[in-house]
Parts: C-alpha cells; structure tokens; sequence
C-alpha cells in the first residue's frame, strides 16, 4: 500500500492480515509498534496558557455558541426588549408575535400603526442588526387587526356574496 495509508491507519493492510494468520497459526501474539504521545501545545500545564479561571458569563457564552443556541436566544432577547428597540410609544401600539426563518411578524393595533411601522421599517432592521445580530433577522411583516373574514363559516356562499349589497 501507499506511505499515506501506512501512516492514516498504522499498519498497510497487507501487514495486518500477515500479523492476523501468524497469530492465528503460531499462537503468539505480536503487538504493533505504538509511538510514544509526545507533547502538545493544547497539553495542560500547570501555569501555563488558558489555565486562568474564566467567568460564568464567558463560560455560559461559550456553551451556547457550541450547542448553536446564539440565534434562539437572541430572538427571545428581541422580543423580550421590543419597547427598547422600537421606542416606548411604538410599543404601546405594537408587540412582536414571532419568529420564523428569519421573518419577525409584528402585530400592530392599527392599520394606521403597521402603515407607519412599515415606513420606519429600514430604521428598525438597523436598530435588530446592530443590537441583535445573531437573532438572524431579515425582514419583518407588519399585521394590522384582525378582521372578520366572510369566506368561511356557517353562513358562507360560494359565488359572489356580501359583495353585492354594499352599494
């Protein structure tokens, strides 16, 4: 076999089949050859680099950029911090529903409310990309008030219904 397989695996395939059927055929077991570990740079030493202790904050930061949970937490601090990112009279009028790829939904009390909100809207993804960055954030969609809906329901028609008696 090659010199790279030699060294990724050890020992050549050849070898270790030679190896198998000399232990299975004389009985005595022959051990490969194992280098001596030597030292790394990444090896604790006493008084050595990254042996001072850290704090909670720094070592809970960076459990969670290990287990990927930057992006849900910084959505949760987003909507948990709505008044300070849009303004304490805009929050009045407006709280942020959800999440989802990346689409933060607003559910605004009025039409007139989500129609400002949407002129502001490049001023706040300013604000959530600076302050926010790993929410991951791309857009936002601002909801008006529920409206009643005469498509479905009990009393629903196919055809052009209400339509016709309003004027």
């Amino acid at each position: 076999m090659s010199e790279a397989s030699d060294r990724a695996g050890g020992l050549s395939e050849a070898s270790r089949v030679y190896l198998r059927f000399k232990e299975i055929f004389t009985g005595t077991r022959s051990r490969p050859q194992r280098s001596r570990r030597s030292r790394d740079d990444d090896e604790s030493v006493p008084f050595g680099h990254g042996r001072d202790p850290k704090g909670l904050g720094d070592i809970v930061g960076a459990l969670t950029a290990d287990l990927g949970w930057d992006s849900p937490l910084a959505q949760s601090e987003l909507m948990s911090r709505w008044t300070e990112l849009a303004g304490e009279e805009t929050a009045k009028h407006s709280a942020p529903v959800g999440i989802e790829k990346g689409l933060l939904t607003v559910q605004c009390e009025s039409t007139a409310w989500a129609t400002q909100l949407r002129l502001m809207r490049t001023e706040i993804m300013t604000h959530i990309t600076t302050r926010f960055p790993q929410a991951g954030i791309s857009n936002i969609r601002f909801l008006g008030p529920d409206v009643p809906s005469w498509k479905r329901g009990p009393r629903s028609v196919q055809g052009r219904g209400v339509r016709d008696t309003y004027g």
